[in-house]
């Protein structure tokens, strides 16, 4: 095939393409990395299926069985190419104060230096694909725009599912209008004649980098999840969390509820939490059977964009189309509504195959198949002493299959948000729920969350590690300055959301849970909306308001009796100062940064535990 000229501007640009810097930047992009074609995608039903044939043809992509998941594929990603690469994530700010103590730092020109490097030539013998996203809804004054250049069609039909991809972004771009700029390459040259491989990345090479001065990010190297998909953590949080610093809104790695009890106002919730602590499981959650009448519905399950309404509150918006999910855990026991939504329609990567043409993970049945094919393609026994999926295998689904979608989750003004809720993975300490007394003391919560590592993440069990907001991988600017904005940011907000704690992972001296999770859950969801609306009842500690025994429901749980209770809702003075000096490394790393709200909250905390 020819190459494309690249020395004309438009570059085969369709009609509808009026933002001349937008095609400038196409042609200096692709001059660079110098492409064998260009496409420009429009996010039509016909293109996802046309880049999907063509990945089957090529490997890249396999079939599944389409009477057992229909429209479904499978992919295998590379061995050295399985997750985020946080070693190799970068905010390069001008200053390195701007990037802070959290964040890995290289100074901008010398980023830019090493990356041109990269990317000269690194498209040669592959297709450049232009993909104009929106993040939110078309049109919606809390969206925002990117366009991606990306020479994987993997990560061109998978934006097409996580993101708004169409043709209408550019009517809202228009001329001038801006966008994020987002360059990734899986860093790969074919040689004239060359075979492709079934799943190309750089074997040696991996950057994911954000200028946050200029909002643009670039990725080489992987093909796989946040490090090659630029709208999900790298623009929808890194360089969002910067916009909306600038901007007066927050954008949160959280997912968002919507709670309707059998007669009343439907609440929403925004809630963070680490990995292995049962997000998107709570994001779907299914009522237990004794609550007749309650529906719990699902905005996202991920990523939240908020933003202050005219009327003194904060709305927010899932900025995603799709779900990235976590496969291993994922059962109909723990949650239900996904297991529904991932029967059809759904691009599976690194999970294992069964002979039928299905998929299975640990954890998505009791009993493991005999016989399955694992996620790097080889035979797999139960007894053959390893995983069948990798453990951060992945399922891609379009959000408006779940069936506990609300009914609002694109409604472009965004849900009002009546609680933030913070959580953690801890054995001890940390009581099943808690409020906040106030706007300072919940972001004091928040800013020191802490959760236990598990041996699948970390090889160790029980660390508390400090995560802040669930953001200490995403924050694209200084922790410290983070904290700041979200102090300013309540102020600011007349009808601010309650703000509360839970812990679903207390365990006894056996290190068996406590609290039964799941569906359970209800219970505590309960409570924190009736707060927010002023009917339920609760004590004074010296960490915030909890819950008695009588003042949450146990109807069809009656075997939870007040004395477990007690236990999951302890406060124990001896380890919560032990857990103040645990804060102190976080507090302390945060240095001149750390506002001084932040640091009258710790003071005043070990005053109240005598």
């Amino acid at each position: 095939m020819n190459k494309p000229d690249l020395n004309l501007i438009d570059m085969g640009a369709p009609s509808y393409v009026r933002h001349s810097g937008a095609k400038e930047w196409v042609a200096r992009i692709a001059a660079l990395t110098k492409p064998e074609r260009i496409q420009w995608c429009d996010g039509s039903k016909q293109e996802y299926d046309r880049l999907c044939d063509e990945m089957v043809e090529t490997g890249m992509l396999k079939r599944l069985n389409p009477k057992l998941r229909p429209d479904c594929f499978l992919a295998l990603s590379d061995p050295n190419d399985v997750a985020r690469t946080e070693d190799r994530t970068f905010i390069c700010s001008e200053h390195e104060v701007d990037a802070g103590p959290t964040n890995n730092w290289v100074e901008p020109q010398q980023m830019r230096a090493t990356l041109r490097q990269l990317f000269d030539g690194c498209m040669r013998g592959r297709t450049l694909y232009v993909v104009p996203f929106s993040m939110g809804p078309l049109g919606s004054h809390i969206a925002h725009i990117g366009i991606e250049l990306t020479d994987s069609p993997y990560v061109a039909v998978s934006m097409r599912v996580m993101t708004r991809v169409s043709s209408k972004v550019w009517d809202i771009l228009g001329e001038q209008g801006p966008y994020v700029p987002c360059i990734h390459s899986v860093g790969l040259p074919l040689a004239a004649g060359q075979k492709d491989v079934r799943w190309p990345c750089s074997k040696k090479d991996k950057y994911i980098v954000h200028f946050p001065e200029t909002k643009e990010v670039w990725s080489f190297g992987s093909g796989y999840g946040g490090n090659a998909l630029l709208g999900k953590k790298c623009f929808s949080l890194r360089i969002a969390s910067v916009m909306g610093k600038e901007q007066g809104w927050l954008a949160e790695h959280m997912l968002i509820l919507g709670v309707t009890p059998p007669s009343g106002e439907k609440r929403y919730v925004g809630a963070a939490f680490p990995s292995a602590c049962g997000k998107t499981n709570f994001a779907m959650l299914v009522p237990p059977a004794a609550f007749s009448g309650w529906k719990v519905s699902t905005v996202g399950e991920d990523i939240a964009w908020i933003k202050p309404g005219k009327d003194g509150r904060l709305y927010a918006i899932n900025p995603e189309s799709g779900i990235f999910g976590v496969a291993p855990g994922t059962s109909e026991k723990t949650n239900p509504n996904c297991m529904e939504m991932i029967k059809r329609n759904t691009i599976f990567t690194n999970v294992a195959q069964t002979p039928e043409g299905d998929v299975w993970w640990e954890g998505m049945t009791d009993t493991p198949p005999a016989r399955l094919i694992d996620w790097q393609g080889n035979e797999w026994t139960p007894d053959c002493g390893r995983k069948a999926a990798h453990p951060n295998a992945r399922f891609t689904v379009a959000a408006s299959q779940c069936p506990s979608v609300d009914s609002d989750w694109e409604n472009p003004e965004g849900v009002p948000i009546s609680a933030f809720v913070f959580g953690g993975r801890r054995s001890d300490t940390v009581p099943l729920v808690t409020e906040a007394f106030d706007w300072d003391s919940g972001v004091y919560i928040g800013a020191t969350m802490g959760s236990e590592t598990t041996a699948a993440a970390t090889g160790k069990v029980g660390v508390v590690r400090r995560d802040p907001m669930a953001m200490i991988p995403f924050v694209g600017y200084n922790m410290g300055d983070y904290f700041k904005h979200w102090l300013e940011l309540g102020r600011s907000t007349p009808g601010r959301p309650k703000i509360f704690c839970v812990n679903w992972f207390r365990t006894t001296p056996e290190g068996k849970f406590l609290w039964p999770g799941f569906r359970e859950n209800m219970r505590v969801l309960k409570w924190i909306v009736e707060r927010c609306e002023g009917k339920a009842k609760a004590v004074k500690t010296p960490i915030g308001y909890i819950p008695e025994f009588s003042h949450l429901e146990w109807k069809g749980l009656e075997s939870f009796d007040a004395d477990k209770f007690k236990r999951v809702c302890s406060i124990d003075p001896t380890e919560w100062k032990r857990e103040l000096q645990l804060q102190d490394e976080l507090l302390q790393l945060i240095g001149k940064k750390l506002p001084p709200e932040l640091a009258a909250r710790r003071v005043a905390l070990e005053r109240a535990l005598g």
